[in-house]
């Protein structure tokens, strides 16, 4: 029964990535590392071997590498690579393929969501709200925590890990 109470710990830290880059641009910390401390701990209940943990692992370090360089070539943020490694840690490598396409493909729909709410929401109606009138700007960007945040939610069934607690 505890192991089933795991299983909301990687969605909830993702859903709360996403809802904090929506509402503040920004990715605290304190959530990529969070859930770097709690796949350790999840992934000791789930079984997973010790060769499982150093794939798992592999995969994490190897994405926070990119994304490190992603970001000192100013192509993402930093707390979206953060994040993106600490997803891919949880993920693993039998499910970075399809974590990447769902990412790009809700990045993209995001993206559009997001120019076409610039378009069609006047700003004054924007500045009432502080997040509504960070995102109107383009200045600002896109929260491409949600589409990360979605993409893992997406493939986190299909993961090395759900599967072990659920199984």
């Amino acid at each position: 029964m505890f192991e089933y109470g795991l299983l909301l710990v990687f969605p909830a830290f993702m859903i709360f990535a996403g809802v904090s880059d929506m509402l503040t641009m920004t990715i605290p910390n304190r959530i990529s590392i969070i859930l770097f401390g709690a796949f350790f701990f999840v992934a000791f209940f789930a079984g997973l071997t010790l060769e499982q943990v150093g794939m798992h692992l592999a995969v994490g370090l190897g994405v926070l590498a990119a994304g490190i360089a992603l970001f000192s070539l100013g192509l993402c943020g930093g707390g979206d690579a953060k994040l993106l490694a600490a997803a891919s840690l949880w993920v693993g490598f039998d499910q970075m393929l399809p974590f990447v396409v769902y990412i790009g493909v809700g990045g993209g729909l995001l993206a559009f969501a997001i120019l076409a709410y610039r378009i069609a929401v006047p700003e004054v109606l924007a500045a009432r709200l502080g997040w509504a009138y960070r995102l109107h700007k383009p200045a600002s960007g896109i929260p491409y925590g949600i589409a990360i945040a979605g993409g893992a939610l997406s493939v986190f069934p299909a993961t090395t890990v759900f599967q072990a607690l659920a199984g």
